[in-house]
């Protein structure tokens, strides 16, 4: 299975880059840097909801009932003409599902590190939001995962074909940071890192977007 990664190096990733460039008026390469990092975090606070068994079935019910990947069939529909209120709303009631009383941290981390002001990051991971979830849902429905166990293994198959376990601990420092921005940037700082020598997502940001 690929990684969350590979996707946004594939066709589909630079249709998603390019879609919410064009949505929050960000350039393009900002925005790629911020999603390399964005998806990652996200799908790691997803794996923690799915650690317990309500967190889980909470997850398994929104892909049964409204996340079954269709999303993904028309992107260019999605971003034409801006994307849809009801989607931007869909993305925020996903980020406080999964990141909960962290998301303030998580948009401040990930705003110093790429560049981009916090409410333009706040939007772009609205829109992120849905598709991931898109993915999630497709991804579960191709492997018939139904129950806590399975949608385990698909979230870190999903984290672990791009992310080393140093990754890992890198991940689940910014979700746990307490806001006060010396810890959260450090770890950003690792997981963007301008250290390629280290690897991992830092290394892999130089060898996906550094073309």
């Amino acid at each position: 299975m690929a990684g969350i990664l590979d996707l946004l190096n594939s066709d589909l990733g630079n249709t998603i880059i390019n879609g919410v460039s064009g949505q929050t008026g960000q350039p393009q390469d900002k925005t790629s840097n911020l999603l390399t990092m964005a998806m990652p975090v996200l799908m790691q606070a997803m794996k923690r909801n799915a650690s317990t068994p309500e967190g889980a079935e909470g997850l398994l019910g929104a892909l049964n009932s409204k996340h079954d990947g269709s999303i993904l069939d028309d992107l260019g529909g999605l971003f034409s003409g801006g994307v849809d209120q009801s989607v931007m709303d869909d993305g925020g009631k996903i980020l406080g599902h999964v990141l909960g009383s962290k998301q303030q941290n998580v948009e401040s981390a990930l705003s110093q590190k790429s560049g981009i002001d916090a409410g333009s990051v706040a939007q772009i991971l609205k829109v992120a939001a849905p598709i991931l979830m898109g993915v999630l849902g497709k991804q579960q429905k191709q492997q018939k995962v139904s129950n806590q166990g399975g949608l385990e293994g698909l979230l870190r198959g999903l984290l672990n074909n791009n992310s080393p376990q140093q990754e890992q601990s890198f991940l689940e420092s910014i979700l746990d940071a307490d806001g006060d921005g010396s810890v959260i940037d450090d770890v950003a700082g690792m997981v963007l890192g301008g250290d390629k020598k280290k690897g991992g997502i830092g290394g892999l940001l130089g060898g996906l977007f550094g073309k």
